[in-house]
């Protein structure tokens, strides 16, 4: 099938390429003329595992292209997906404008019966208001309905090709059918696709992120009581991730939740429920808790070294806001960074994949190193605040061997805290007694 997918960013790039490799031809378009170029000329602009090597192979067997011509993509395509970002504005909700001027586009150009799928987060109601636009335009032959995607970076590739569950969010039986048959080849193991209406499936995208940010705030204060009490947050995690109406996923403890979809979809959510005059306290509690959380680094770093840190160099292991991606919005580094620069340190930074990322957001605030080891000498403690599996194993002697003291503030919760002892390392980590 011929599909056009409206923003080449990170979803729209994703899923572009896989529905691609499930055989359809496709258009992937984008205003920013660099992105499109690049694309083109197989340089990949995000960092994904999987993805360089699909989008590769795809454009050379002629099922994907990039273009900034939307006009022409949706002109020869059935279906198109609308990708765009959904930023929040400044009180929260998520702006759509992108996804409305995308909609009027498609509206002019599609040729004969068209499906407009959103793909893009957006807030209750939003397919309505695309009815509206379409119904402006004269075009009784567009359906409009909601895809939302569930993908994690990091492995983006694996959720989209095999999904725990696809939703559509459909009206129209004729649109439902085309859109089931799009996406019958990643639920082959008979994972489900659910249809529903629209509000419902757009609802479903904002529950599911909401659910998942109040489980990592929970966590995380769980964490700070077993540290005041004198617990041990491993254990108190295996307990109740053992009981099977809970279960283990996202009940690690760490220094608070990042990226592009958990914040804003959090605040978007409290944005909605306060138009319907409901105060959803539970997800202003979470939301708070998470700032608090990224903030927690920097208070051990104070109480250890005092409240001035000028003359103090501190090596920062992550800057990504999750391991196996260069995404730094909203990352907790930035905060600890912040905190540390506004006390008097230095900092000296490095990441697998995000340093390039650092660089645009940082400038020479922090100095930036191609190793791990390389950002520890001359430091006095190593903070660690992303777990990529480079940290998991490390050389401690080496660790050791650089830094003034052998001091370690670990954000995630890498290392046991008795190797720590053995090893004489001053250790603090998340939920469990200091070394």
């Amino acid at each position: 099938m011929n599909i056009a997918v409206i923003g080449a960013g990170y979803v729209g790039l994703v899923s572009g390429t896989c529905y691609a490799e499930s055989g359809n031809e496709v258009v992937c378009v984008d205003i920013d003329i660099k992105r499109i170029a690049a694309l083109n000329e197989g340089k990949i602009p995000i960092y994904e595992p999987g993805l360089e090597e699909l989008v590769r192979r795809n454009m050379k067997e002629g099922r994907i292209r990039f273009s900034t011509d939307p006009a022409e993509a949706v002109a020869q395509s059935m279906v198109s997906f609308i990708a765009v970002g959904t930023p929040p504005s400044h009180n929260g909700a998520a702006n759509l404008s992108g996804v409305f001027q995308a909609a009027e586009q498609i509206a002019k150009t599609a040729n004969g019966y068209h499906i407009i799928a959103v793909k893009s987060t957006v807030p209750v109601g939003t397919n309505d208001k695309l009815r509206e636009i379409v119904a402006r335009a004269g075009r009784s032959d567009i359906d409009v309905c909601s895809v939302p995607e569930f993908l994690k970076e990091g492995s983006a590739i694996e959720d989209f090709m095999r999904p725990d569950r696809v939703i559509i969010g459909s009206l129209s039986d004729r649109a439902t059918a085309i859109l089931r048959e799009i996406h019958a080849p990643f639920v082959r193991t008979d994972n489900p696709i659910l249809v529903m209406d629209p509000k419902s499936a757009e609802m479903s995208k904002y529950a599911a992120n909401s659910m998942l940010a109040v489980r990592i705030s929970f966590i995380n204060q769980i964490a700070n009581l077993c540290e005041a009490v004198g617990a041990d947050i491993n254990a108190v995690r295996r307990g109740i991730g053992s009981d099977r109406r809970i279960g283990s996923q996202f009940l690690f403890p760490g220094v608070g939740y990042g990226g592009s979809c958990f914040p804003k979809d959090v605040q978007a959510l409290i944005y909605t429920a306060g138009e319907y005059n409901l105060d959803f306290s539970l997800l202003k509690a979470a939301e708070g808790v998470n700032l608090g959380q990224k903030r927690l680094l920097p208070r051990r770093v104070k109480e250890h070294f005092g409240e001035d840190l000028t003359g103090r160099v501190f090596a920062l292991w992550g800057l990504a806001f999750k391991p196996r991606t260069d995404d730094m919005r909203e990352a907790p580094s930035l905060v600890v960074i912040d905190e540390l620069l506004a006390a008097g340190a230095k900092v000296q930074v490095h990441d697998p994949e995000a340093l390039e990322t650092a660089r645009a957001l940082l400038g020479s605030r922090v100095t930036y190193h191609k190793t791990n080891y390389d950002a520890l000498k001359g430091a006095d403690a190593l903070i660690i605040c992303t777990e990529w599996n480079e940290f998991r194993h490390p050389n401690f002697q080496r660790i050791k061997a650089e830094l003034k003291r052998p001091v370690i503030f670990d954000g995630r919760n890498l290392y046991d805290p008795d190797l720590m002892k053995a090893l004489s390392f001053k250790y603090y980590s998340i939920g469990r007694p200091a070394v």
